[in-house]
């Protein structure tokens, strides 16, 4: 009697073993460090802003004429926000219009919804327009911030990883914060 239910356990474990289903791949645990922030400024760029500097770097990629491009990187996130200054010369409804083509042109095709959040702050002269862009678009945030007569930022967020809105969307809410709080404290400087 040992022998047969022997058996007939046997029999149930090989008949229940005989479908395997793999389980889905995962994603590697992202620890977001705290963020202490302090000002960035540069004699290049007419403006100052606040960066979380332990987990990020402001670096000058570079200048011509009336434009200045710098990048925030965040090395252990593989992400950078890339910024663009242009000083206007009665050209505000252009540069709006270029820096809205490049939000909604090439990401409608993959982008679920694109979210617009106004900004103003008549204190600082600072007027600006935040991007959201959810599912798997290129980019996931993007800016432009203005004080309609001279200054003009543009900024966007990009991750050297193919797109995955369920993976990176930790770390686009991390850097989100500081993209905000970017616009909140930024200053013209006063010609």
């Amino acid at each position: 009697m040992k022998r047969f239910l022997g058996y007939i356990a046997i029999l149930f474990f090989l008949l229940g073993c005989t479908e395997y289903l793999p389980k889905p791949r995962g994603y590697y645990r992202i620890d977001l460090d705290e963020k202490t922030y302090d000002v960035y400024q540069n004699d290049d760029l007419p403006c100052q802003f606040e960066y979380a500097k332990n987990v990020s770097r402001v670096s000058l990629r570079g200048s011509k004429q009336d434009s200045i491009w710098i990048d925030i990187v965040y090395p252990k996130l593989n992400a950078k926000i890339y910024c663009t200054y242009k000083k206007m010369n009665d050209n505000f409804q252009q540069l709006s219009e270029e820096a809205r083509m490049l939000v909604y042109k090439p990401h409608t095709v993959k982008a679920d919804a694109i979210s617009e959040s106004l900004y103003q702050s008549a204190e600082r002269d600072v007027y600006g327009i935040l991007y959201e862009l959810k599912g798997n678009t290129a980019s996931n945030v993007q800016f432009v911030v203005s004080d309609s007569v001279t200054h003009f930022l543009r900024g966007a967020l990009y991750f050297n990883s193919n797109p995955n809105k369920d993976s990176i969307a930790p770390v686009v809410n991390y850097i989100n914060e500081d993209i905000i709080r970017l616009v909140e404290t930024l200053r013209w400087e006063k010609n």
